[in-house]
């Protein structure tokens, strides 16, 4: 009988996947840096075939930064947090739609944009973990 107990499936209610201590914006900054560096190197190269490289990896990496901010907006902040935040929710649109902009161009600003960006919304996440 006690086995039973232990195998029966338990349920759990969270409001997130894992605990909120494994969400940190600098997964997306790593990931703009990693796009700012390919770009640096795209343009400083007159290699086709390294041109072509940084730009594959250029787009995975910019790929990467929409995953996880989107895993930050969806997962993370709150109704709570648009409250007290009332930009957060442009300045999210925004910043995917940087880093998609990113995927299309090697211009090192875009990549400065997006950085900017990320800077605001860590600013934003390390106010509400206060």
């Amino acid at each position: 009988m006690k086995i039973r107990k232990t195998l029966a499936p338990r349920i759990a209610s969270a409001h997130c996947d894992l605990p909120c201590g494994v969400y940190d914006p600098a997964q997306a900054r790593i990931e703009a840096e990693s796009v700012k560096a390919c770009m640096e190197k795209f343009n400083a190269s007159s290699d086709d075939v390294f041109r072509e490289r940084a730009v594959r990896i250029k787009e995975d990496r910019a790929e990467l930064v929409k995953h996880h901010l989107w895993v930050l907006w969806t997962d993370y902040f709150k109704p709570a947090h648009l409250e007290a935040h009332p930009d957060l929710h442009q300045l999210f649109w925004s910043a995917t739609k940087t880093a998609g902009e990113a995927k299309k161009t090697n211009d090192v600003a875009v990549a400065e944009k997006l950085l900017s960006e990320i800077a605001a919304i860590d600013t934003i996440f390390w106010d509400t973990k206060k």
